[in-house]
């Protein structure tokens, strides 16, 4: 019995004609035998899963840098809650969910150590410049399974490389940086609405700020609660979308404007305060002389783990290799290469 084809007859019973279906995938770059018991958008999602990359993300910066609580955010924790918020409004929509899910999980696969720090360091010293979304594509398209990557699908790798904002619009009319499917744009919005709230509750629980400090104009809006904020600000995008007629994924004027200003009161109040930054600080200086000494010392980089490519230079190689660690191997192997090391007996 072919499973794989019974779900995309579902899909196409239950799914809104606005959805991407499974079974009308662009495909993949390698032509490969379609799997009997999942759909192309549930294959890619295992892939990912499964991916040491993903592994990886359990052990990389969210707000803190490797804090020592147990309820902090981690990159990994962060991608899950992606994932919920992304799945609830995809079925709320009738789009599809598999997608969705699959796009969630590899949006952040490129982040470096130490959160954003790490990609600032990378972007002012590889030729070319850094960033964690095009790493992202890079991971699942090459590096992972040593060189072959993980060969997924156009819609899920549209949705990776589309999915970021940095501090810029929220939505965006500009169709070369809006994803291709609602499930995309889907992403690109619970990314932000994921991150604003549980970065806010980490810094109210790392004592960083008070709720109260929240501007009252932003909180009327979103709620103070992060149960609540989640809630309002999925509910307001799920019926802006479809009053929008599913022509685009969106969210009314009065909770965009509160989300940009929430960001931008979160960089003011939490990621640039000087308790914040000042480990950031280190950590940058970490990794620019991590960089420089394996761009210095190939046969050390290699010694270590690193892996060339024909095609790549020495230092997106070493670029590869520094986005790739966790916060705690990047601080272990700066302690092995710089530090004195207590005398071993042979």
């Amino acid at each position: 019995m072919d499973i794989r084809k019974s779900l995309e007859d579902f899909e196409l019973q239950i799914l809104s004609s606005a959805a991407c279906l499974s079974s009308q995938s662009q495909g993949r770059k390698f032509p490969s035998k379609l799997c009997t018991m999942r759909t192309v958008f549930q294959h890619d999602r295992d892939r990912i899963l499964h991916s040491k990359a993903f592994r990886r993300l359990k052990y990389k910066t969210q707000v803190f840098l490797s804090p020592e609580g147990d309820h902090y955010r981690t990159r990994l924790t962060h991608t899950l809650e992606v994932s919920q918020v992304a799945r609830t409004i995809s079925r709320a929509l009738r789009l599809n969910e598999d997608l969705t899910e699959a796009i969630s999980l590899g949006h952040d696969l490129g982040h470096t150590p130490f959160g954003h720090v790490g990609e600032k360091v990378l972007n002012e010293l590889v030729p070319g410049g850094f960033h964690h979304v095009r790493q992202s594509l890079r991971v699942v398209d090459i590096l992972e399974k040593d060189g072959k990557g993980l060969n997924l699908t156009y819609e899920v790798r549209d949705g990776i490389l589309k999915h970021s904002k940095g501090q810029g619009s929220l939505l965006t009319s500009d169709p070369q940086s809006r994803a291709k499917t609602l499930e995309g744009q889907v992403v690109r919005l619970a990314d932000i609405i994921a991150y604003v709230s549980h970065d806010l509750d980490d810094a109210i629980r790392g004592h960083v700020i008070k709720v109260t400090d929240i501007p009252k104009d932003i909180s009327d809006v979103v709620g103070l609660r992060h149960s609540c904020r989640i809630d309002r600000m999925v509910r307001d995008l799920i019926s802006e979308s479809i009053a929008a007629d599913f022509c685009q994924i969106r969210l009314s004027a009065e909770m965009d404007e509160a989300i940009r200003a929430l960001r931008s009161w979160l960089f003011e109040h939490v990621y640039r305060t000087e308790s914040v930054q000042i480990e950031f600080d280190k950590a940058s200086h970490l990794l620019q002389e991590l960089f420089l000494y394996f761009c210095d010392r190939e046969d050390i980089f290699l010694r270590y783990g690193g892996r060339r490519f024909v095609s790549d230079s020495l230092e997106v190689s070493v670029a590869d290799f520094i986005a790739g660690m966790t916060d705690r191997f990047a601080l272990s192997l700066y302690r092995e290469c710089f530090l004195p090391q207590p005398w071993k007996s042979v």
